[in-house]
C-alpha cells in the first residue's frame, strides 16, 4: 500500500532547500533477509509510485489504463509471474519531488507559510529525484540494488542511478530513453509550458484553492506531448481523416471552436486528444507539469564530464538498453550512443531494438513487447536468452554487433 516518509531537510541542485521532504512510495513482494532482491522501478513524466494493482489497495476511478501513467500503470509488467516477478524481487517505486502524488511538490504546504509552496517550491532535477531514491533506500535500509530500470525519464533516472549511485547498483535497465533531450523536443515542451503559463487561469502559480485551474492550458500542454508519445503510421492507421463519432461537446475539453467549424468535420484524432487531454486535467497539476518538464528537459547525461562514456565509467554492472523502432521521441540511434558509451569502459551491455510502429508510449501501451528481454535481463544478466547481442550461447563483448532485433510480430503486434 502507500506509504509516506518525511525525509527531513533536503537540498535541491538549485541551493534551495525545503524543511523536510516527503516521499510517497510503494512496495511489492517480499524483501529477501540479505536484500538481494530489491528492484528499484522509476516512473515516467506523470507517472507515480502505484505501479500495479497491489493486494492491500484497490484502483481508484480513472487512471485504470496504462497510458495514463496514474493508477497501477504497469500492471502488465509488475507483479507475480510477471516481467518484474514480485514471487522474486521486492519492488520499490516513489513518486519523484516535483510531481503531485503525494511527495513534495508545487501543491504541497509550505510548513514555514501554512500556504502552498506554488512556484515558491524549489527547482528540480532528475539527479534531485536520484538523490532523494537515495535517501528512501537509506530509510529503508537498503544499501545495493539489485537493478534499477525506467521508461522514458524514467530511464534517464534510471541511468542517473549508473552515473551517481554506480556501487549500489548491479544492472540497469534503460527503456525508450535517451542522454539527453534533442532540440526539437526542448521546443515542444517550451511550447507546452508557455500553454500553461499563457493561461489567464494559471495567475503566476497561485491558483491553488481559488477555484480556478488552468485546465485548457494542461490540456493543451498534454496534447502537444502526446502526439510524440505516438509514431505518424501508428496515428495515421489508428485514426486517418477519419470524422469523430461524437461530437465535441461530448469529450469534456472545452476549448473555443473557430468560425469554420460548423462546416468542417470534428475528426476522430482530435477527439482522441480532447478525451485524453479531459482526463488528464483530471488528475494532475499544471504547476508540477512545469517542474517536470524542466526537469527532463534539463538533464544531459554527459554534463560535467569529458563525454557520456566517462560519465559512465564508473560504473562495473549490467545494461540493457531497449529501444522501439517507431520512437521519434527517443530513437533507436539515442539508445544505442548509451549503450556504445558503456562498451567504451568494457561494461556489459546489450541494446534489445523492438520493431514497433507504434511509437514512444510502447512501453506503456503494448507491454508485453518487452516481457522477453527484461525478464531474461533481471534473472540473467546480458547473457539472458533474450538480450543476447547475437543469440549464440557465449557471445563476447567482442563479438558483439551493434544491437539485437526483436520483432514486435512475435508478440502479436505488425
Amino acid at each position: 500500500m502507500s506509504q509516506q516518509v518525511s525525509l527531513g531537510p533536503f537540498e535541491f541542485a538549485c541551493g534551495q532547500s525545503v524543511e523536510d521532504l516527503e516521499l510517497t512510495y510503494e512496495t511489492y513482494g517480499e524483501r529477501a533477509p540479505d536484500d538481494s532482491n530489491v528492484v528499484l522501478v522509476c516512473h515516467a513524466l506523470t507517472g507515480s509510485h502505484n505501479v500495479a494493482r497491489n493486494p492491500n489497495r484497490a484502483l481508484t476511478d480513472g487512471g485504470t489504463s496504462p497510458a495514463d501513467q496514474a493508477t497501477a500503470w504497469w500492471d502488465d509488467v509488475v507483479g507475480p509471474g510477471k516481467t518484474v516477478d514480485t514471487r522474486e524481487f521486492f519492488v520499490v517505486c516513489a513518486t519523484v519531488p516535483g510531481s503531485c502524488y503525494g511527495s513534495s511538490g508545487p501543491a504541497s504546504v509550505n510548513p514555514e507559510t501554512g500556504e502552498r509552496y506554488g512556484t515558491d517550491f524549489p527547482p528540480v532535477t532528475v539527479g534531485d529525484w536520484t538523490r532523494a531514491q537515495a535517501r528512501l533506500l537509506d530509510h529503508l535500509g537498503v544499501d545495493r540494488l539489485a537493478a534499477v530500470l525506467g521508461g522514458s525519464v524514467g530511464g534517464m533516472n534510471a541511468l542517473d542511478w549508473a552515473r551517481r549511485y554506480p556501487e549500489r547498483v548491479e544492472r540497469v535497465a534503460a527503456i525508450a530513453t535517451g542522454a539527453r533531450l534533442d532540440a526539437q523536443l526542448l521546443a515542444l515542451d517550451g511550447i507546452a509550458r508557455r500553454a500553461i503559463t499563457t493561461d489567464p487561469d494559471w495567475q503566476e502559480g497561485d491558483y491553488y484553492d481559488t477555484g480556478r485551474e488552468p485546465s485548457e492550458g494542461l490540456a493543451l500542454a498534454r496534447q502537444l506531448a502526446h502526439v510524440t508519445y505516438l509514431s505518424k503510421d501508428s496515428m495515421d492507421d489508428r485514426f486517418g481523416r477519419r470524422s469523430a463519432t461524437r461530437g465535441q461537446s461530448e469529450n469534456g475539453a472545452e476549448f473555443s471552436s473557430d468560425p469554420g467549424a460548423a462546416f468542417f468535420p470534428y475528426r476522430d484524432v482530435e477527439s482522441y486528444l480532447d478525451y485524453n487531454a479531459d482526463r488528464f486535467t483530471e488528475r494532475f497539476d499544471a504547476n508540477a507539469y512545469l517542474y517536470l518538464t524542466r526537469a527532463m528537459d534539463e538533464f544531459d547525461l554527459a554534463a560535467g564530464y569529458r563525454d557520456l562514456a566517462d560519465a559512465l565509467a564508473a560504473f562495473d554492472g549490467e545494461v540493457l538498453c531497449l529501444s522501439y523502432t517507431g520512437d521519434w521521441h527517443f530513437t533507436v540511434a539515442q539508445g544505442e550512443r548509451i549503450a556504445e558509451a558503456f562498451r567504451a569502459s568494457g561494461t556489459s551491455v546489450a541494446h534489445t531494438v523492438i520493431d514497433s510502429e507504434y511509437g514512444h508510449d510502447a512501453f506503456l501501451a503494448h507491454p508485453e513487447t518487452l516481457d522477453a528481454p527484461l525478464r531474461d535481463f533481471l534473472s540473467d544478466g546480458v547473457r539472458g536468452g533474450a538480450v543476447r547481442d547475437d543469440g549464440s550461447e557465449h557471445a563476447t563483448d567482442d563479438d558483439r554487433p551493434r544491437f539485437a532485433p526483436v520483432h514486435a510480430s512475435l508478440f502479436g503486434h505488425g
